[in-house]
């Protein structure tokens, strides 16, 4: 296979669409913007570079995840199948020749260099149903907490309770 597979560091320029094809399966696009940074000797600061925008698109279990986890102007690390189209405007509208760089995802992820994430696996439930009954916001599912290993001995401890997660401690009664 000659696919031109790249990876782009950027950020998330617009939002989510989330929608599903007639057969059913599930897509997103979203737009990245990518911007190269160098160090200016004569300046002696980091400068930016131009700008570049890609068209992103998953598919299946990928871009429910994109749709329930992206948001604008999120950093992201983006994998995937470099596209290059090219067409033409209708006389009406300039007749202009375009271009457009499109990715194919098959990962996408926060860039943990910018910021912390927290991952929650997600356990998808089969329907048994005609395609055309499936909800329109997408496959139902559930999201599975992971258990948290001890620092101290490195066993899987339960989650911590939503108290104990939020920092809001019951109060307790004084002792008397």
């Amino acid at each position: 296979m000659n696919d031109t597979m790249v990876t782009l560091v950027g950020n998330a320029a617009t939002a989510v669409e989330h929608r599903e094809t007639t057969a059913g399966v599930p897509v997103a696009r979203f737009r990245m913007a990518a911007t190269s940074r160098r160090w200016d000797r004569a300046r002696e600061c980091w400068t930016d570079g131009e700008t570049s925008f890609y068209t992103v698109r998953s598919w299946r279990a990928l871009a429910d995840n994109v749709a329930a986890s992206v948001a604008v102007g999120e950093p992201l690390v983006v994998q995937g199948r470099l596209r290059l189209r090219e067409g033409e405007q209708p006389p009406e509208k300039g007749g202009q020749r375009w271009f457009a760089a499109e990715i194919d995802a098959t990962a996408i992820g926060h860039d943990l260099s910018r910021g912390t994430a927290a991952f929650r696996r997600v356990v998808r439930v089969r329907q048994e149903s005609v395609p055309s009954q499936r909800p329109v916001d997408g496959p139902e599912f559930k999201e599975v907490e992971p258990a948290m290993k001890s620092p101290v001995n490195g066993r899987a401890d339960p989650p911590p309770k939503s108290s104990e997660r939020t920092g809001n401690s019951p109060q307790k009664a004084p002792v008397a």
